[in-house]
């Protein structure tokens, strides 16, 4: 039922052209359908070149990951900083476009890590703020059969958007090519009951990223995920489902995502067993 696929930051970062190049052929021999790709900068890597490697080893775009760094904002903060992140997202946009892939998914209004507090008037004005900010982008990337999906963040990472429920306040009232992006490692810490949660978002799931619960490899930690895929059947998707994890021996990556040790003996047995596991449960 579903396109099973792996984000390449499970072994590099930046996503870029050679390291395309170098995982791209490796991801295909593990038998992956698909690939989820990161834009950490405009330019890192080329679309066009990278359709055609996708193509050239029998793959798909599944979808492309927003990143927001410190100072990637449309939310508390200045027009120009607003300004200069619409702009990215247009750009991973139109990316999106070229590579054939239908989504750009990750936690648009703020840069990971940034975190403060707000009374209900004030988040309701944050939210209102998201609207407007977002709204252009979303107009431009339908116009390119675009849609985007917001993540949700553990609390530690964001006080924007931590649960479905949030999320869907959040984007209330925009186009309909705005949804939810799933991402299990923070619903296991953020959902009082994860599966619910996804029923809940229902047929506004865009993307789906899968990992487990230590941000390892999905099956090897104490997530349902026969129920979990039994509530995403219930929504109505019929998109991919993508390992997201990332590797302790990037220094850069290690860091922003808070890696500290091996999540599994190799990278490669990470995006493997992954891959089997989910083969076998969602399908």
């Amino acid at each position: 039922m579903y396109a099973i696929g792996v984000n390449p930051w499970v072994w590099a970062s930046p996503v870029d052209d050679e390291a395309l190049a170098d995982l791209v052929p490796r991801i295909a021999a593990f038998d992956f359908d698909t690939v989820e790709l990161p834009i950490e900068q405009p330019g890192d890597w080329d679309p066009a070149r990278t359709r055609d490697l996708l193509a050239e080893h029998g793959l798909t775009a599944a979808g492309v990951c927003a990143v927001t760094p410190p100072g990637r904002d449309l939310v508390a903060t200045d027009p120009a900083t607003v300004a200069a992140t619409v702009a990215y997202l247009k750009h991973c946009v139109d990316s999106a476009a070229a590579v054939g892939a239908t989504c750009v998914g990750g936690p648009v209004y703020a840069a990971v890590g940034r975190t403060w507090r707000m009374s209900p008037p004030q988040r309701a004005a944050c939210y209102a703020e998201f609207r407007r900010a977002l709204l252009p982008v979303a107009e431009y990337a339908g116009e390119r059969g675009v849609s985007i999906g917001v993540e949700a963040l553990n609390r530690y990472e964001t006080s924007v958007a931590n649960t479905v429920e949030q999320t869907l306040e959040l984007i209330d009232g925009l186009p309909d090519n705005v949804g939810i992006m799933i991402d299990t490692y923070h619903m296991n810490i953020e959902e009082a009951d994860p599966y619910t949660a996804l029923v809940i978002a229902g047929p506004y799931v865009k993307h789906v990223q899968v990992s487990g619960t230590n941000r390892g490899t999905p099956g090897s930690d104490h997530f349902d995920w026969p129920r979990f895929f039994e509530a995403l059947a219930t929504t109505g998707y019929n998109g991919a489902v993508c390992i997201e994890s990332f590797t302790a021996d990037n220094e850069t990556i290690a860091t922003a995502a808070s890696i500290w040790r091996s999540l599994a003996p190799t990278q490669d047995s990470l995006a493997a067993c992954g891959l089997s596991y989910l083969r076998r449960i969602a399908n």
